[in-house]
């Protein structure tokens, strides 16, 4: 799930978001056994469907967030075309490109906070081995929230190093990105902490 809640309002945000996530759920258990481009190509124009259907704007949007999985499709299709199984490797990509855009679409459409009550419902079953279902569901949420945090100050300590440096980023800048990491999940702690901790 690459992205926040859209601010373009569409029919999907009014639907409860235990139903989205489980049409989700379920949507990937379907994609599963599909291992050819004429049995994913509906499933690919349904999800298109999809997004088209709450308006241009925000297909626009949900197609600019596929943008950092283009490597991971190319490599796919690359490595795929000189094992000889070309086709294998489209209808891989494919299933890849559905599967994250229909998780994009859910996310878009659904506030955090609702994701979250979901979550916590769906943990108490592991209240009995002594795990605190709002402690999981805060976790979770955080992560969302936090990895495109983290993309962007890759992206920024990436620009900083370019600016200062002919030759291209790096492992160098891992270290600095991590200790921002660990900088920023203090700070979170200590939020949590001051706001009565999990």
């Amino acid at each position: 799930m690459l992205t926040l809640t859209s601010p373009i309002e569409t029919r999907l945000h009014r639907l409860p978001a235990g139903a989205k996530l489980t049409a989700l759920a379920l949507a990937a258990v379907a994609l599963v056994p599909l291992d050819s481009l004429p049995l994913l190509a509906p499933a690919a124009l349904a999800t298109a469907l999809l997004y088209g259907a709450q308006g241009g704007a925000f297909a626009r949007h949900g197609l600019a967030l596929l943008r950092p999985l283009w490597p991971f499709l190319l490599i796919l299709a690359l490595w795929h075309g000189w094992t000889g199984e070309l086709a294998r490797g489209c209808a891989v990509a494919l299933k890849l490109l559905i599967a994250v855009a229909l998780a994009n679409l859910v996310t878009m459409t659904t506030r955090l906070d609702d994701m979250i009550a979901v979550l916590e419902r769906l943990a108490r079953p592991l209240q009995r081995l002594g795990l605190a279902p709002h402690v999981l569901a805060i976790s979770i949420a955080l992560v969302i929230r936090f990895t495109p945090v983290l993309l962007a100050r890759a992206e920024r300590l990436a620009e900083a190093w370019r600016a200062r440096s002919p030759r291209r980023p790096s492992w160098r800048i891992v270290a600095p990105l991590a200790l921002g990491a660990l900088d920023d999940a203090e700070q979170v702690a200590e939020a949590l902490r001051a706001r009565g901790g999990l």
